[in-house]
């Protein structure tokens, strides 16, 4: 009767998760509660999966991932890719499609797309394409690249971890990657053959790049003696390098400076007008020798609180120069910047006449600024403001990650201990700080990834598992071995697409390893099969995180993705398949 009650379950979770009836986390949940409340799942075995070595190494790398985006790494990679856009366009969107895959084979793929989404609908622009011939393989060429180490995805450390439950050996840091090489390689081919005939064409419109990486809000600053880059070449000054800042002009005594010549130097006093994101806002509120904003009273402190808000309609202060607003002489507090919606505001902040629905971003000590917010026509934001890069910290956070995966690499040490390790340092050393580290959990997906193994151990106990097997094993007796594998990667990779890659893992990794034993085989080559076709989703916008964003980015039809990622599923997987059989025997 169990055996029954254990199918009928996991029927209903696999329908739940195929009609998209709940978040796959709840869907999950829901199925664990089932199988813990039937006493399927003993509670030492339910305990035990909150210690298992694959999901803590994929939390601690979601956090050194987020490392990287704090520090400015993958900015500043980003920044490369656009001055180099400027001069070899066509090169610049290769270099940041290889990028995007190089980094996914050890970052978390999410925030790298997200970094490069806007990046690639400007490229896009300046060569006179459309973003839309781009997005789709910016996502592909991630998933590819995630799928070249153990590391590179959830599910690959999770189906690494489920065979070493099981039994198997397990895999190290590289031992797929030639698998995952054969993969990317067939992958980055086939979208050169077949974008020009598969991917849509210009008759869409992908999100405006301004919404992803707005350099919209205008600041100026005052450069003091205390300003470490005093006599550089404004052409060349480092705080001006990053795409999230643009200098406007540059101003001595009321003289407009010559930035682009090298021979202009940056000297005490010269006042500059920057337009820049609300990060690299926050970045130059934090550099030292610059005093930023605008302000009216001398006890104005240079650190504080920072807030925004935005002025509605009616407020005293609209219409009025910036300079001349009554809340900068009544309260000592700086104007760091203003943005104005879909508009920019300007000439500069002093002399910006303030509109209704401008937001602003004023700092001083609290008192000051909660004063300020409590004019009824300041409405606060909800969002904390940004916080600024920690650009000096940067080749910590690298040195830490390459530390991390080479003691992974060479067995020197586990990779949860590893990144627990590296972890810890940076915080230690405040390259990240609590909030920005646990910020970087995808609860979602550490959720569902726990609930799905307590479902995975239920169906193993009920007798699920050997159900199955026996089932197709009449079958899978009559297959070839190359034959074997191409079926066993299929099936995980229309599962995947319809239900969710980690849950696929989950279920179908034990399957295997059970097939493998009642036929004699060896199962590696079944589990590898398993781990690419549970990441490598390519058909629909919701298989993979990635595929999702891109989706949204490039106002995709449904229809746009099965065209391209169908053949894509096909050719990738028959090439994975024969990788597999040539590489594991």
């Amino acid at each position: 009767m169990s055996l029954v009650i254990a199918l009928a379950v996991l029927f209903t979770m696999l329908v739940a998760f195929a009609r998209d009836a709940l978040k796959p986390s709840a869907i999950a949940v829901i199925g664990a509660s089932v199988f813990l409340a039937l006493g399927y799942v003993p509670q030492e075995d339910m305990l035990a999966v909150f210690s298992n070595a694959a999901v803590i190494a994929v939390a601690a790398m979601m956090v050194l991932s987020q490392a990287l985006v704090r520090t400015g790494t993958l900015e500043a990679l980003a920044t490369r890719i656009v001055t180099l856009g400027q001069q070899a366009p066509m090169l610049a969107v290769v270099v940041l499609m290889l990028v995007a895959m190089v980094a996914s084979a050890f970052l978390n793929s999410t925030p790298v797309v997200m970094i490069m989404i806007p990046l690639t609908i400007a490229l896009a622009a300046t060569i006179g394409a459309s973003a839309r011939r781009f997005l789709i393989p910016l996502s592909y060429l991630a998933i590819l690249g995630g799928t070249c180490t153990l590391i590179g995805t959830s599910t690959n450390l999770l189906v690494n971890a489920i065979a070493r439950r099981e039994g198997h050996d397990g895999f190290s840091l590289f031992d797929i990657t030639p698998v995952g090489l054969a993969a990317a390689a067939t992958g980055v081919v086939f979208l050169l053959l077949s974008s020009r005939f598969l991917l849509p064409s210009d008759d869409g419109k992908a999100r405006d790049a301004a919404d992803d990486a707005p350099v919209n809000i205008i600041t100026e600053c005052l450069i003091t003696q205390e300003f470490a880059d005093i006599d550089s070449a404004y052409n060349e000054l480092p705080l001006l390098k990053p795409r999230g800042v643009l200098l406007v002009r540059a101003l001595r005594e009321n003289t407009r400076l010559s930035i682009r010549d090298p021979g202009t130097r940056v000297a005490v006093g010269d006042r500059l007008i920057i337009r820049a994101s609300a990060i690299e806002l926050a970045t130059l509120a934090s550099t030292p020798g610059l005093e930023l904003g605008v302000r009216v009273r001398k006890t104005v402190p240079s650190s504080g609180k920072v807030a925004r808000f935005t002025v509605v309609n009616n407020a005293r202060v609209a219409g009025r120069r910036m300079r001349w607003a009554t809340f900068l002489a009544r309260h000592p507090v700086a104007v760091l910047g203003v943005k104005r919606h879909r508009v920019l505001a300007g000439p500069d902040l002093a002399n910006l006449v303030i509109k209704a629905g401008d937001e602003i971003w004023i700092r001083g000590d609290e008192a000051a600024v909660d004063a300020v917010l409590a004019d009824p026509y300041f409405v606060p934001s909800s969002v904390p403001v940004d916080k600024p890069f920690l650009r000096s910290k940067a080749l910590f956070a690298i040195a830490t990650l390459a530390l991390v995966i080479g003691c992974a690499a060479i067995g020197l040490a586990p990779l949860p201990v590893a990144a627990v390790i590296g972890i810890g340092f940076l915080l230690a050393i405040q390259s990240l700080d609590t909030e920005d580290a646990w910020s970087a959990l995808d609860l979602d997906v550490l959720i569902l990834i726990y609930a799905m193994l307590i479902v995975g151990i239920g169906l193993e106990k009920t007798g699920v598992v050997d159900a199955v097997v026996n089932g197709a094993l009449p079958v899978l007796k009559t297959l070839p071995p190359l034959a074997l594998l191409i079926a066993i990667y299929f099936l995980t990779s229309v599962l995947t697409e319809t239900i969710t890659n980690n849950g696929v893992a989950v279920i179908m990794t034990p399957i295997v390893m059970t097939v493998a034993s009642e036929l004699g085989v060896d199962a590696t080559p079944l589990i590898v099969s398993v781990m690419f076709a549970a990441s490598a989703s390519f058909a629909t916008p919701v298989g993979y995180q990635t595929n999702t964003l891109v989706h949204i980015a490039g106002n995709y039809r449904f229809s746009e993705f099965l065209r391209i990622g169908i053949p894509m599923n096909v050719v990738v997987g028959l090439a994975t398949c024969v990788a597999v059989h040539w590489w594991f025997g």
